[in-house]
């Protein structure tokens, strides 16, 4: 995969990047490969003029890529970034957790263009994390363990989008890196705007952060922005994934019912007119618990 997206990008391609949960699981064989493309220019990525500017006005584009290998089709999504836009997104500077909340959990990395690249990749992830504790920290107890920070976190970050995962329970994705998560923890706490104690004489470790009550308030009221600001930008970003996506509603329908349980018919009617499908489809899997 990586080497295929490789050759289609050419010297555009800075940094390739997997997460998602065929890393955690380390099995491809029932969901799709999730990666990130990182690129120098959206104009020096692509042949035509549109993708640029969609790809600029409400990153990343998405597009769908499958190879055989052995006995079987191996399937992929991959995402379309800049390293600019990336920074950018892991940083404090960018208020929703779109970009830092995704990559503040483990991803590997599977090329990098040269030295350069490598660093500002690395910078990149290491301050997702750091931005990701900061915004969260405000929301959880004055004394916490990893775990409760991560669940929290996570809860609000996915919360935060139209997701199939309910966004309720997530402590799987901590147990199922446990270790990563606390070593991260540890790591990060000083980087972090906030004075934060660790008791390391008790098992699991606590942590004890002091932040004022007005900087609670202020926390609270920015996650309600981002969960109703992410819940627009996730119907803009699926209406423009039509145009790059393949296969788009068939796969968002068959991830739901494998996350939910929740299942809907696409009809021949609405397969033939994919933007009314969407809106269509939306507000049935809505009202059935398909996504918060």
């Amino acid at each position: 995969m990586a080497e295929e997206i490789r050759v289609r990008y050419g010297e555009s391609a800075q940094a390739l990047l997997f997460y998602g949960s065929c890393l955690r699981t380390g099995d491809d064989s029932e969901g799709l490969v999730d990666l990130y493309l990182l690129v120098d220019s959206y104009s020096s990525a692509y042949r035509d003029r549109v993708q640029p500017f969609l790809n600029k006005l409400l990153p990343p584009n998405v597009f769908y890529l499958e190879l055989p290998f052995e006995d079987r089709i191996v399937r992929a999504k991959y995402a379309v970034l800049s390293l600019r836009d990336f920074r950018r997104g892991t940083s404090m500077r960018w208020f929703h957790s779109y970009l830092w909340g995704r990559f503040a959990q483990p991803a590997g990395i599977l090329y990098t263009r040269n030295e350069q690249a490598a660093e500002q990749l690395q910078a990149a992830l290491a301050q997702a994390v750091i931005t990701f504790i900061t915004r969260v920290l405000p929301q959880v107890e004055e004394r916490f363990t990893a775990r409760e920070l991560w669940a929290k976190g996570l809860s609000l970050s996915y919360g935060a989008e139209l997701r199939a995962e309910q966004a309720d329970n997530l402590t799987h994705l901590y147990d199922a890196s446990k270790e990563h998560y606390e070593q991260l923890t540890r790591a990060a706490m000083p980087a972090v705007p906030f004075p934060v104690e660790v008791d390391t004489n008790s098992t699991p470790v606590y942590y004890h952060a002091r932040i004022p009550a007005r900087m609670r308030q202020f926390g609270r009221l920015a996650w309600a922005v981002r969960a109703l600001q992410g819940k627009v930008l996730s119907v803009l970003r699926l209406l423009k994934g039509l145009s790059t996506f393949a296969g788009g509603v068939d796969y968002i329908l068959w991830k739901i019912e494998r996350h939910t349980g929740v299942k809907e018919e696409l009809t021949p009617r609405l397969r033939r007119h994919p933007l009314l499908s969407v809106c269509v489809l939306s507000w049935r899997l809505y009202r059935k618990g398909g996504f918060r």
